[in-house]
């Protein structure tokens, strides 16, 4: 995993804005810096050792920031993607070994995804490329979702390493047929699992099952935003449903999470159901959200400087615009509070920093990248 210099670095903050000094919480008051601005609708940020930041951009750019300047720059060398709706530049992480060898560029890569362009169509692809130190290297396709779709819609699209150096990935159901989900020979509504070259792991769960393709982790998936990978190893998401229904499940491997044979949320245009609510063989959401709170980004919190915080999970709302704290007892739920409603706009992303503060991503022409933390006010 990432080495002692990453985990202890401090982040210099020193032409951050602060846009609220003190926000009182149940068990711990809050600051919020605003650290950049002017990024087109942002996806992730990545930390580097250094402390810098990486964030991807719907648009397609990957921008590095320095904390210390304040200086933003956009880096060469990134692919053409599919910006149509919700497409474009979206997840970014960092290999587990990033910066570990000096001057070894072979464990320095970065991990993107992104709407690959296909005639009128789109994919989800995974891609990564090679970390120079100040600029980006050769860039490796490694996995291309099989089945193209209109552009738009349900990329998914979120990452997470597991503790075994594979990768986990998210695909939407692209939007058009919810039915593509429970489809065993497509790549739609799932999540995926790959080795760090995009390969398939030997001891996958569908491996030996002909009728299922090897890369699938999970099926039945609808459009998963977030996704974290605990202290203890394991995976939890949180996954939009339709009107109302949005999720938060805890991912194992071979598992059928029901889209959209099973739904807690209703039709669009009817407002109708969607779906049973319960069946045989799927499994039941951990947690449902309250109304349309449409999840995106998901953290765990696993610094001592926020005390009680501390093994709970962050889930970021777009529409919502909330940061809601969740605290897990044996795969439940025993404890919420929402710690911000409407103070920054959409929250697209929110990650742990390895200075222990948590960061935080909105979703706007004008998104900001925005650092929370502990205050003794």
């Amino acid at each position: 995993m990432f080495s002692g210099l990453v985990l202890t670095c401090a982040m210099n903050t020193a032409n951050a804005d602060i846009v609220h000094p003190s926000i009182e919480t149940e068990h711990v008051n809050v600051s919020i810096e605003r650290i950049a601005n002017g990024l087109t609708h942002p996806w992730a940020v990545a930390f580097l050792p250094d402390g810098r930041y990486l964030v991807s951009e719907r648009s397609g750019q990957l921008t590095l920031i320095d904390p210390a300047s304040g200086e933003t720059r956009a880096l060469d060398g990134m692919p053409a993607v599919s910006t149509h709706g919700q497409g474009g530049l979206l997840d970014l992480t960092l290999h587990p070994d990033f910066g570990s060898q000096p001057g070894d560029g072979t464990t320095d890569w970065i991990y993107f995804t992104w709407s690959k362009p296909d005639g009128n169509q789109t994919r989800s692809a995974l891609s990564r490329v090679e970390w120079l130190g100040n600029e980006l290297g050769e860039v490796e396709h490694l996995f291309t979702q099989n089945i193209a779709s209109g552009p738009g819609r349900h990329y998914g699209s979120r990452l997470a390493w597991l503790p075994d150096d594979t990768l986990l990935m998210s695909i939407g159901d692209r939007g058009s047929d919810p039915q593509r989900a429970q489809a065993r020979d497509d790549h739609a509504g799932s999540t995926l699992r790959l080795t760090a070259t995009g390969e398939v792991p030997d001891d996958n769960p569908f491996t030996d099952d002909a009728d299922t393709l090897d890369h699938l982790y999970t099926l039945g998936n609808r459009n998963i935003q977030g996704m974290t990978t605990r202290s203890n190893g394991d995976i939890w998401v949180s996954e939009h449903g339709p009107r109302t229904g949005d999720e938060l499940n805890h991912i194992e491997a071979g598992n059928n999470y029901g889209w959209p044979e099973v739904s807690l949320g209703n039709d669009y245009a009817t407002n109708e159901p969607i779906g049973a609510d319960s069946l045989p063989g799927m499994v039941d959401p951990v947690y449902v959200f309250e109304g349309r709170f449409a999840p995106a980004g998901l953290t765990e919190v696993t610094s001592e400087a926020f005390g009680e915080w501390q093994g709970n999970l962050l889930v970021a709302g777009l529409g919502s615009e909330k940061l809601l704290r969740l605290r897990l007892e044996d795969d439940k739920v025993v404890e919420e509070e929402l710690i911000l409603e409407g103070h920054i706009g959409r929250i697209r992303d929110v990650r742990q920093g390895p200075d222990n503060a948590i960061y935080l991503l909105t979703d706007a022409p004008q998104g900001a990248l925005y650092r929370l933390a502990p205050t003794n006010q």
